[in-house]
């Protein structure tokens, strides 16, 4: 069924907030993938805080002229049949939700995506972008870190209280 005006409108619109709220929305051909794995990929972005949406792209260009951080990209990548993928809080997010969804569905493919200032990235470094560990899985490695030395200068005191008390013991029953 075709969209009426104030329709297209409020899609551009939709679009356009989305697009500027966003920090990366990543862009790919899903193409032969059926109606249900797409239903399956909204519900477990939509656990991760990611939007997909399936919308056409004149309206996404329209919309991406609509905003001067997006007016001057370059939109010659958009063509065929594109989901987009927006994530407000986190930038790797979408590019790894659909990265574990293509592992499952190989028809999904990454065209590239727009970063939150307005610049194209191909789809090699998106999907680079994907294989990274999320920004949770991030903190617990820096803190994890940070906390290593600590534990080491437990362990050793530790070891040598154990040595002591040994001593003491040996002492006392002899």
């Amino acid at each position: 069924m075709a969209l009426s005006k104030t329709q297209k409108n409020d899609v551009v619109a939709e679009v356009s907030d989305l697009l500027q709220s966003s920090k990366m929305t990543v862009i790919a051909q899903y193409q032969g993938t059926t109606v249900k794995a797409l239903q399956t990929l909204r519900r477990e972005a939509r656990d991760n805080g990611t939007q997909v949406k399936v919308v056409k792209n004149r309206l996404v260009v329209k919309a991406m002229q609509t905003s001067d951080t997006f007016k001057d990209t370059d939109t010659s990548a958009l063509q065929g049949m594109l989901l987009y993928a927006f994530n407000a809080d986190d930038e790797v997010a979408p590019a790894q939700i659909l990265n574990q969804f293509a592992k499952k569905n190989p028809t999904l493919e990454f065209v590239g995506a727009l970063t939150g200032e307005g610049k194209f990235i191909d789809s090699a470094n998106v999907k680079a972008l994907a294989d990274l560990p999320s920004k949770n899985e991030l903190v617990a490695q820096v803190v994890a870190t940070l906390l290593s030395p600590v534990n080491d200068v437990v362990s050793g005191l530790s070891g040598n209280l154990h040595s002591l008390l040994d001593g003491i013991e040996a002492k006392a029953t002899a």
